[in-house]
């Protein structure tokens, strides 16, 4: 027996991104415009930065709190005040080590080995991945896609549930494809929950991009005490932080012994001096957070306009979320695509069929950067386009 085939079944079947698959053929090329990855073009601002080493210089480097040191569960709890309108106490927050392992801790919390959780599709892949690997089942339920637009079918959820179902994943709004759950989707979502006795892990990173409103519409506006939620975030997308590693669970104060001991046996909580920048980050980044959503709103309509332009590309400007995920009329293949624009183009594009069932079709780009960028990006792939 080789080494390789001495591991778990579970770990070999872990999938290669591919996502990563494209980045790691093409990065590093001259003249790229990567638009791949769900992050944007600015690194973390100096007033973050300037937090964190200030608490590296005051020696902040030894074993902390595992749910989170007090001012930055505060800090958490002041945030949602100020843009959800809702009182929550610092034992609703648990703070980790990256939105990811926010996701991983979730699956771990409310499922088993042999449990199903359903989630919406196209998705990113992580979610999925993640699950597998803790031995759970991911089903995916495709949206609908109408139009050139991405609707969620309540029928089409539940009719995916069965007895072994222990949770839905929600993600909103989504990444790939922008869609926003509306109040009404929330409650019907909710309310299948509550009938079927299941948890809801919400995924809501990107409440704060939405282009006709202050934020999306979150569970958080729906629920009420003792439903069985899970909100899962980052502070990767609003702060420009993804290298940082860091986010937060929100969930009900009893269960905060169970996650912080999950917190204990996989990382052993997150370093003081990144939660002492995530502090400042949540006070003081508002304004930061603002800019980076116009920013995006720019960029996601120069992007849109000139795709939508060649009369060969199907997609509508997403309500949410940093992702144009667009089809180019007689395109089979997303996959290669994405290898030949980036070899012709230099736009680094993630393929749909990273996304699971739907997304085969599509690909994802992330315009969550300088709009002059953008417009040079959408002028290569509109020249891409004609030349096919």
């Amino acid at each position: 027996m080789t080494v390789l085939a001495s591991l778990s079944p579970r770990s070999l079947a872990a999938p290669e991104s591919g996502i990563v698959e494209l980045v790691n053929y093409a990065r590093g090329r001259d003249g790229l415009i990567p638009l791949w990855v769900g992050e944007g073009d600015l690194p973390t601002p100096d007033f973050i930065t300037r937090a964190a080493q200030a608490s590296l210089s005051a020696g902040e480097t030894f074993y902390t709190w595992q749910r989170g040191i007090p001012p930055l569960r505060e800090a958490l709890s002041r945030y949602y005040l100020r843009h959800f309108g809702k009182t929550l106490p610092m034992d609703n927050f648990y703070v980790t080590g990256s939105g990811m392992q926010a996701i991983k801790l979730a699956i771990e919390a409310v499922s088993s080995p042999g449990d199903e959780m359903v989630y919406l599709s196209p998705a990113w892949p992580n979610f999925a991945a993640s699950a597998e690997l803790s031995g759970v089942k991911p089903e995916a339920v495709p949206l609908e896609f109408k139009g050139g637009k991405w609707q969620l079918s309540v029928e089409r959820l539940a009719a995916a549930i069965t007895p072994k179902t222990r949770a839905l994943f929600i993600n909103t709004p989504s990444n790939p494809t922008g869609w926003t759950a509306t109040k009404d989707d929330l409650a019907a979502i909710l309310d299948l929950s509550r009938r079927q006795g299941l948890w809801i892990v919400a995924d809501e990173i990107y409440a704060l991009y939405s282009y006709h409103a202050a934020r999306a519409p979150s569970f958080l506006d729906v629920m009420d005490d003792g439903d069985r939620i899970l909100f899962v975030n980052s502070f990767s997308k609003n702060w420009s932080m993804t290298g940082w590693r860091a986010g937060w669970i929100v969930a009900p104060a009893e269960i905060g012994q169970v996650l912080e001991n999950l917190i204990q046996y996989s990382t052993s909580g997150v370093a003081q001096f990144i939660q002492a920048g995530a502090v400042v980050a949540l006070d003081e980044g508002d304004r930061f957070v603002a800019e980076n959503v116009a920013k995006a709103a720019r960029s996601r309509d120069l992007l849109c306009d000139a795709l939508i332009a060649t009369n060969r590309v199907e997609t509508l400007k997403p309500d949410g979320a940093i992702y144009a995920f667009l089809k180019i009329d007689g395109v089979p293949d997303a996959r290669q695509a994405c290898f030949d624009i980036v070899d012709k183009t230099g736009v680094g594009l993630a393929p749909g069929t990273a996304f699971g069932e739907g997304g085969s079709l599509f690909m994802r780009a992330c315009f969550l950067r300088d709009p002059a960028q953008v417009s040079t990006a959408a002028e290569r792939l509109a020249g891409y386009i004609a030349s096919l």
